[in-house]
C-alpha cells in the first residue's frame, strides 16, 4: 500500500506532514555552480528566508552517453542534495526530460538527438523509452533523497512547460507514470505559462498544476485559479531577472518592483519559486540558445540578475527580498550574509602561444567527399576544422547555400577572408583567391543548441555543399578541435606583441591566497579561457558581458595557469584579474 506523501494539497494550500505549508523556494543549478561552493550557496537561500531549494537535472550531463551515469564532481546531485537536508531545506526537482533552462539543446543529449526523424517531447517510443532507460540508472540512486525515505526532496516536475511545446496528453501521462512506476511517491506538479491555452496544453488531470511568470501577479493567479477550481495557488517559476544574449543588452529588474510583486504573490496566499535565486554560470560549452526569427546564442554568465550574484554575493534584490519574506513568514535570527573576498587586481602576461591552424593540420581528419555536420562527426560542442582545395583562381562568391552552424571562419592559403553567422543567415561570400590549388578551410563554431521551441537539436558545422564560382568543392578533410586536455598545444615562446591569426596563448601568474576573481581581456576579441585547466567559457568583445567568472576554488596558492584560445586577434598579450564584474550596461 502507498505511503502518505510528505507534501499533500488541501484546498487551498499545500500541507507538510499534515500541517500548512507555504513552499517559499529559490531555483539554484547545482551543475552551474562550482561544487566547493555549494555549502555557501544554500547557507545564503536559507538566510534569505528560503525554505526550499529548486534544481532542474540536466539529462545530457548526467547521460552523455546512452547507459552512462555521471552523478560525479559538478555532477554529484546525491550530494547536493545532502548539502540541502544539512541546511535544512526541502528540495523540488525538475529531471526533464526538457529543461530548457537556456542550457545547450535544452538538456537533451547529443545521442538522442542524432537521431533526424525522432520526435521530442512526445509519445515516439525512441524518445520516452530513452527517457525511462536514464530513469531507471537515476532515480535508484535518487530513492534515499527522497522524503518517502527520509530525505529532503517533497515535490517533483512532470516535464517543463510543456504547453508551450506540444499538446501530446498520453506523453504527459507517460512521464507521470514512469516517475510512479520507478519508485516516486512523492507530489508531482505540472509548470506551464499561466494562459489559458498553455495550461490546457501541458496539465494532467488529477496532477497540480502550477505556473510561471514574472509580473502581472493578479491576473496570472485567476488565470491559474480559472484552470484549477481548486488547490494550492503556485508560481513555480517567479521570474525576477532574465537571461542575456551575445550583442543584445544586459537585462536587469529593479529590486523593488520584483519585490513588490513577490509580496503580492505572497500577499495572496500563494507559494513561490523564486527563478533564479542563484544563477551561475555557462561554465565550458553549455551555454543555450534561442532562434525564433534568428539564432541568438546566450551569454556565458547566468547570473540573471538573480538576488544572489553570479559569483554568490547578496545583491539588492537579496536583502529587499529577504525584507518581504519575513513580513510573511518567520525567518532565521541571523545577518545577512555579507559579500565574498575577491583577490586583488593581477595582471597576468601571456608570453606564449601557438597558432591553432598549423596545430591542427597535424592531425588525423576524417575525409569525406562533401562536408558533413559536426553531429555526424560525433561532435558535440565546440569546432571543426574544415579543408579542401579551390580548383579555380580570382575574384568569386564562395556559396553556403544551406547556411552554417553556427558561426563560420573562412580562410584561403592561411589568410582570413571573412565570417559568416547564422544569426545573420549568411550564406555568401566573396572572395580572391590567389592560384587555383589554393587552400580553403572552415574553422565553424557550435555557439551553442537551442533550448526552446521546435529547433532543438538543430545540426552544428557545415550544414550542406559548399561551391566557389558555381563549383561545388569536393575532397574535405574535417578535424574536431581537441579541447579536453591542452598539454598538447606545442607552446613557443610569444615573438610579438599583437597577433592576427587564430591561436593559443598561455601565462602564468601568482596568487597568494585564493579567491573569487573576474577576468577582463580588453584588446582581446573572441575565444574560450582555461584556468588551471578549468573551462571557463566564452568571451566575445560583442558583449554585453566583458569579464568571465573565475571560483575561488579554481585557484591554488602559488603559481597559477590562464590559457585562451583566440578566435581573430588581439591588441597586446596581457589579461587581468580583476575584483569587479562587468556584465555590460544595464537595461530594463
Amino acid at each position: 500500500m502507498p505511503r502518505m506523501p510528505a507534501l499533500t494539497t488541501s484546498s487551498d494550500g499545500f500541507l507538510l506532514h499534515g500541517e500548512p505549508f507555504r513552499i517559499i523556494s529559490g531555483a539554484m543549478h547545482y551543475f552551474r555552480i562550482h561544487p566547493d561552493q555549494w555549502t555557501d550557496r544554500l547557507r545564503k537561500a536559507r538566510l534569505m528566508g528560503l525554505n526550499t531549494i529548486e534544481t532542474y537535472l540536466p539529462w545530457n550531463l548526467h547521460e552523455p552517453e546512452p547507459g552512462t551515469l555521471v552523478l560525479d564532481g559538478f555532477l554529484d546531485l546525491p550530494r547536493w542534495l545532502r548539502l540541502a537536508q544539512d541546511e535544512g531545506l526541502h528540495v523540488l526537482l525538475r529531471p526533464g526530460p526538457f529543461i530548457c533552462a537556456e542550457w545547450d539543446d535544452g538538456g537533451l543529449p547529443a545521442w538522442l538527438l542524432a537521431d533526424p526523424d525522432i520526435r521530442l517531447r512526445s509519445s515516439d517510443p525512441r524518445f520516452t523509452g530513452a527517457f525511462d532507460g536514464y530513469l531507471d540508472q537515476l532515480l535508484p540512486a535518487l530513492r534515499p533523497f527522497m522524503a518517502a525515505h527520509g530525505g529532503p526532496v517533497i515535490a517533483v516536475q512532470v516535464e517543463n512547460e510543456y504547453g508551450a511545446y506540444g499538446d501530446d496528453t498520453a506523453y504527459l501521462k507517460h512521464v507521470h507514470q514512469a516517475l510512479r512506476d520507478r519508485g516516486v511517491e512523492e507530489l508531482l506538479y505540472t509548470c506551464d505559462q499561466a494562459s489559458a491555452e498553455h495550461l490546457a496544453a501541458g496539465t494532467l488531470p488529477g496532477t497540480l498544476a502550477t505556473a510561471t511568470f514574472g509580473s502581472r501577479v493578479e491576473e496570472n493567479l485567476a488565470a491559474l485559479r480559472t484552470h484549477q477550481p481548486e488547490g494550492p495557488l503556485m508560481c513555480s517559476e517567479f521570474w525576477v531577472g532574465w537571461f542575456d544574449h551575445w550583442g543584445g543588452p544586459h537585462h536587469v529588474r529593479s529590486a523593488a518592483d520584483a519585490a513588490a510583486d513577490l509580496d503580492r504573490l505572497l500577499s495572496a496566499g500563494a507559494s513561490v519559486n523564486i527563478y533564479m535565486f542563484h544563477g551561475g554560470t555557462n561554465f565550458g560549452f553549455t551555454n543555450g540558445a534561442n532562434h525564433k526569427h534568428a539564432y541568438e546564442p546566450t551569454v556565458t554568465s547566468y547570473d540573471y540578475d538573480a538576488p544572489l550574484t553570479e559569483s554568490g554575493d547578496p545583491g539588492p534584490k537579496y536583502h529587499a527580498f529577504r525584507e518581504v519574506i519575513a513580513h510573511h513568514t518567520a525567518t532565521p535570527d541571523e545577518p545577512a550574509p555579507a559579500p565574498a573576498l575577491k583577490l586583488p587586481v593581477t595582471d597576468v602576461e601571456l608570453a606564449h602561444r601557438a597558432p591553432l591552424l598549423p596545430y591542427l593540420r597535424g592531425l588525423s581528419s576524417t575525409d569525406t567527399e562533401t562536408p558533413v555536420t559536426m553531429n555526424e562527426l560525433g561532435v558535440h560542442t565546440g569546432y571543426v576544422l574544415y579543408r579542401t582545395t579551390l580548383p579555380g583562381s580570382g575574384d568569386g562568391l564562395l556559396r553556403f547555400p544551406d547556411g552554417v552552424g553556427d558561426r563560420a571562419q573562412v580562410f584561403v592559403d592561411g589568410a582570413s577572408v571573412g565570417v559568416l553567422e547564422r544569426e545573420r543567415h549568411d550564406e555568401t561570400l566573396s572572395v580572391r583567391v590567389p592560384h587555383a590549388g589554393a587552400v580553403l578551410e572552415v574553422l565553424v563554431e557550435n555557439m551553442g543548441g537551442v533550448n526552446y521551441g521546435p529547433r532543438i537539436g538543430a545540426p552544428k558545422g557545415l550544414l550542406g555543399p559548399v561551391s566557389f564560382q558555381g563549383t561545388e568543392l569536393r575532397g574535405w578533410e574535417c578535424r574536431p578541435v581537441p579541447l579536453d586536455d591542452l598539454a598538447a598545444v606545442p607552446f613557443g615562446p610569444s615573438t610579438a606583441t599583437t597577433d592576427a591569426v587564430p591561436a593559443f596563448h598561455r601565462g602564468t601568474f601568482e596568487v597568494d591566497s585564493p579567491a573569487d576573481t573576474f577576468l577582463s581581456l580588453p584588446g582581446w576579441t573572441k575565444g574560450q579561457a582555461w584556468v588551471n585547466g578549468f573551462h571557463l567559457g566564452r568571451y566575445w568583445n560583442r558583449g554585453p558581458q566583458h569579464t568571465l567568472y573565475v571560483p575561488a576554488p579554481v585557484l591554488r596558492p602559488g603559481a597559477n595557469e590562464l590559457v585562451l584560445l583566440e578566435l581573430h586577434a588581439t591588441t597586446g598579450t596581457r589579461a587581468q584579474f580583476t575584483d569587479t564584474p562587468d556584465l555590460g550596461p544595464e537595461s530594463d
